[in-house]
C-alpha cells in the first residue's frame, strides 16, 4: 500500500492543533500567561525599550528551569515562524541566515496573552500552509545550508521534529492551564474580573 507521507505529517499536525491545542487556549488571561508556578522560572520579560524577550541561557543549564506558559507558547510560535522564514520566506532575510539565525525572529515578541495566541495562530498557519504544498521530492530533499548542522537531514525529518515540538510543548501548555486552575489562581482571576477589583 502506498503511503502519502506529506498528508500524514500535515494531518497529524492539523489534528493536534484543531482538537487538542487551540481549543485549550480560549480564555487565556495575561496573568495566567505570565504566571510563574515556582521560583526561578524562565519567562517572557519586558525590556527597558518596551520590547519583550525570552529568558535563555547557552549552554542551557541542567536541569533546565521550569518555563512559564508565555515562554512555552512563544517558543512554539517562533519555532514555526523561524522555519517558515528560513525555508519558505519572502527573501527579506539574507541568504546566509540559517534556521537558527535571530534575523528570522519577529521584531517584537508578544507581551500579552491575546498577542501571544495571535502569533501562535499566524505561525501555525504559515508553517501548515507551507508544508501542505510540498510534494514527495521536496519532502525528501536535504535542508542544505539553511538547516545548519542538520543540513543533510530531509525536510520530512524537520517536519517530524516541528510536529514533536508543537505536541510536546503544547501538552505542557495545557498542563500549566490545568495547574493554574486547580491551584485556585484561575478562580481568583474570575473573581477579580467579576468585581472589577485588583486585590
Amino acid at each position: 500500500m502506498a503511503v502519502d507521507l506529506g498528508s500524514s505529517l500535515v494531518g497529524q499536525l492539523e489534528f493536534y492543533w484543531n482538537v487538542h491545542l487551540r481549543p485549550r487556549l480560549d480564555g487565556l488571561t495575561d496573568e495566567e500567561y505570565f504566571w510563574e508556578p515556582v521560583e526561578g522560572c524562565w519567562n517572557l520579560r519586558p525590556t527597558a525599550d518596551g520590547r519583550h524577550v525570552l529568558d535563555v541561557q547557552r549552554p542551557e543549564p541542567s536541569p533546565a528551569p521550569v518555563t512559564t506558559l508565555a515562554w512555552r507558547l512563544v517558543h512554539v510560535a517562533t519555532g514555526m515562524a523561524t522555519r517558515v522564514s528560513a525555508f519558505f520566506g519572502d527573501g527579506s532575510v539574507p541568504e546566509d541566515a540559517d534556521m537558527f539565525d535571530s534575523r528570522h525572529l519577529p521584531a517584537d515578541l508578544p507581551g500579552s496573552a491575546a498577542a501571544g495566541i495571535a502569533l501562535l495562530e499566524d505561525s501555525y498557519k504559515g508553517w501548515h500552509d507551507a508544508i501542505a504544498r510540498l510534494d514527495e521530492q521536496a519532502l525528501s530533499r536535504p535542508l542544505g545550508p539553511r538547516g545548519a548542522f542538520f543540513a543533510d537531514e530531509s525536510m520530512a525529518a524537520l517536519i517530524v521534529h516541528v510536529n514533536r515540538e508543537v505536541m510536546h510543548h503544547g501538552g505542557e501548555i495545557c498542563l500549566l492551564r490545568d495547574l493554574y486552575r486547580a491551584t485556585g489562581y484561575g478562580a481568583a482571576d474570575l473573581r477579580r474580573s467579576e468585581t472589577g477589583s485588583g486585590d
